[in-house]
């Protein structure tokens, strides 16, 4: 007598047929799992980090730069780069910084790399202004996290303690570019070029960041880590939003060093992450309610959000690329005008490099074909 196969094979057989399909589905429609928060061994060097730059400061060796002329030293402004990803756009840099081997303003400059030591074996430093001394100890980021807020952190500890004469920090990423010629940049920010714009406009040293009260999506960012969590430390009428990237003043930097309490909140991961961007949080946040005086309440980096996709802004490619386009990236309707813009793909470099090329061999000034475009274009 033949028994006949057991009723269990076909439901197992085609159980183990759908798992692929379940999987599949299962990987789309679900959310993906929360990165980590920051570790206890990280926020405890972090720590140790923030308090060697506020004693700097609190125990200076010289007298500290107050005034263009009252030392024979320059100030100087610190450029920190926050990437994951290789600098791609390292040689333009290098012609924004060291123009035809400029020696008069490699004394006016610094700059720090904040690289995410996971990638770090694919952000290969090219040396030059990007040497490997320039790379700071740096920490894993993770999008939409308050990782990115510690690592811009990081970075402005380790200008303030590494040369007391940084007073300006700028954090860029790595998908940024210069639109004019660093002097133009130094010029503008200390106030000593022929328009003399920051005094006229009321703008002596104030930090250059992004401030936003009114947005429709307030609510849901305040609220993304869950109802009331935020307060009494930040509360909503006191909460701002604005740019990733700004250029602080060193006396602003060492606020953001010093300061634990709002961190507590920002720290703390989100429930809905769609709508948590803590770094474009925390910063316009704390420096509008210590000092809104002293932030110009815009930034100086250009970011078209016309037709962002999850959160990105529109991305540049090398069809789009002509002087046109970077005068347009230049205008702005405050009182200074874009001196950086955001985001290009890594195919960009080589139209740009060909752009300043052209101006080099023309002999103007590394401005992207200015065309006596003054410092409003």
């Amino acid at each position: 007598m033949i028994s006949s196969p057991s009723p269990w094979i076909p439901t197992l057989t085609l159980l183990l047929l759908s798992l692929p399909i379940i999987f599949f589905f299962t990987s789309h429609i679900l959310p993906p799992p929360p990165p980590p928060i920051l570790s206890l061994p990280d926020e405890l060097d972090d720590l140790t980090l923030f308090r060697r730059a506020a004693a700097v400061d609190s125990h200076p060796t010289h007298k500290p730069i107050s005034r263009l002329g009252s030392t024979n030293r320059k100030p100087k402004i610190a450029f920190l780069f926050l990437t994951n990803t290789p600098l791609h756009f390292a040689p333009l840099w290098e012609r924004f910084f060291n123009p035809n081997n400029s020696v008069q303003i490699k004394n006016l400059y610094n700059v720090y790399v904040h690289s995410d030591p996971t990638v770090k074996p694919y952000v290969k430093p090219p040396g030059g202004v990007f040497s490997q001394d320039r790379f700071i100890p740096a920490k894993q980021t993770f999008r939409g996290t308050a990782t990115l807020i510690a690592a811009a952190r990081r970075l402005i500890a380790a200008a303030i303690i590494d040369d007391p004469d940084n007073m300006f920090f700028t954090l860029v990423s790595q998908h940024c570019i210069p639109l004019y010629s660093f002097q133009f940049v130094y010029n503008s920010l200390f106030e000593i070029n022929d328009h003399q714009v920051a005094e006229l406009k009321g703008l002596k040293y104030k930090s250059f960041i992004e401030i936003i009260d009114q947005d429709v999506n307030l609510w849901d960012r305040y609220t993304a880590r869950g109802n009331n969590v935020m307060t009494p430390e930040v509360k909503f009428e006191n909460f701002r939003v604005g740019s990733q990237f700004f250029t602080l003043t060193r006396r602003h930097g060492l606020m953001v060093v010093k300061e634990r309490r709002l961190w507590k909140k920002f720290r703390l991961p989100c429930l809905r992450p769609q709508s948590c961007y803590p770094e474009e949080h925390y910063f316009p946040t704390f420096l509008s309610n210590v000092d809104p005086d002293g932030c110009a309440g815009y930034t100086l980096t250009r970011v078209n959000w016309t037709d962002s996709v999850n959160g990105h802004p529109h991305t540049y490619y090398p069809s789009e690329l002509s002087p046109e386009l970077i005068f347009n990236l230049r205008r702005s309707s405050f009182a200074l005008p874009y001196m950086f813009a955001r985001k290009f793909s890594p195919d960009c470099l080589k139209p740009l490099m060909e752009m300043a090329d052209e101006v080099s061999r023309n002999q103007l000034s590394w401005n992207f074909f200015q065309h006596n475009c003054t410092y409003r274009c």
